[in-house]
């Protein structure tokens, strides 16, 4: 009976010591094993082995953000023994930092940062995530200090890669990359707040008065222009018009000459065959006409004669023969 006792005790011993050695390591997390309190080695992911009693997991001081029943972020911080390899990201709360020109700007930042080497996580830092924060808050004040508010307001790319290369540089030894560093707030006082708004909106209308200006300036640029084109337009108009009106008053004149030359040929024609003056007949036409104009004048019942009436009724004589003539041939 007692060995039977002994023999099961032995047996709950192994199987509790066997239990003891597996160890479990979940994928993208680490565990640094310690043998007698001297480094041994570190697990990877899946089921490892280790001696319970001379081996022992060493821990790690770790942080969490949890969200409160308030709605706000609660920071907690505990020791653990496994090492997360993912990328964490640290959101340290809001701090006073003082500007080059001495106002003071509450800055809220975000660091992303990864743990490469986990045995320097360990054994080259005390309190990883505390050290993280307390050298992100000292390079934060540095690189703002350089700085004027008005730089740290447009320059968030700058102070960002600023940090990110100065936190890197740092966190090496530490075993740690930091691979982004952001600014979330910049708060300047309320005052400086308001004389920026003010600033912001005399420069809106500043501009919108420019831009009015200048539109107002472009209508009558077009506006003149327009004008202008319109009148060369006019004048060109007018222009082609007389030209068009000479040309046709002078293609009248030419079509008018040319019958009147062939009315003075066939004339001639005629006046040849019958052997009559023609120097009369000229002279009829031109007394015909003047009397005409003379008839027609606004005194219709006064009937003027010119003075050698009868060198008229002679070529108007001469020129009854001249048709007379011709229509006997």
């Amino acid at each position: 009976m007692g060995i039977t006792i002994i023999l099961a005790l032995i047996a709950l011993f192994v199987i509790v010591f066997a239990i003891m050695g597996f160890k479990i390591v979940q994928q993208s997390e680490t565990m640094v094993i310690e043998r007698l309190g001297k480094y041994s080695r570190t697990l990877t992911s899946g089921i490892n082995i280790i001696w319970p009693i001379i081996d022992r997991p060493r821990e790690i001081m770790w942080r969490y953000i949890r969200e409160g029943l308030d709605g706000k972020n609660i920071i907690l911080k505990t020791l653990v023994t496994k090492i997360d390899l993912r990328e964490t990201v640290y959101d340290f709360p809001k701090q006073n930092v003082i500007t080059k020109d001495n106002v003071v700007t509450e800055i809220n930042a975000i660091l992303y940062f990864q743990i490469i080497d986990p045995v320097k996580a360990i054994y080259e830092i005390a309190n990883l995530p505390d050290a993280i924060e307390k050298l992100t808050q000292t390079t934060l004040r540095n690189v703002i200090g350089e700085m004027d508010l008005d730089q740290t307001l447009t320059s968030r790319d700058t102070i960002n890669s600023k940090l990110r290369a100065v936190l890197d540089e740092a966190t090496h030894k530490w075993g740690v990359k930091v691979n982004r560093v952001e600014l979330q707030d910049i708060n300047p006082p309320h005052d400086i707040r308001d004389a920026m708004e003010k600033q912001m909106r005399a420069e809106r209308d500043k501009r919108a008065k420019i831009l009015e200006a200048e539109g107002t300036k472009a209508q009558l640029s077009l506006e003149a222009e327009g004008h202008k084109v319109a009148e060369i337009n006019q004048a060109e108009g007018e222009k082609q018009a007389q030209i068009l009106r000479a040309e046709g008053e002078a293609q009248a004149r030419l079509k008018v000459a040319e019958a009147e030359a062939e009315a003075i040929k066939k004339i001639t024609q005629a006046i040849s065959t019958t052997k009559s003056d023609p120097v009369n007949y000229m002279v009829a036409i031109r007394y015909i006409d003047t009397l005409k104009d003379m008839v027609s004048g606004k005194d219709n019942k006064t009937i003027y004669i010119p003075y050698e009436a009868t060198g008229v009724l002679s070529s108007i004589g001469g020129i009854k023969e001249l048709f007379n003539m011709t229509d006997k041939k």
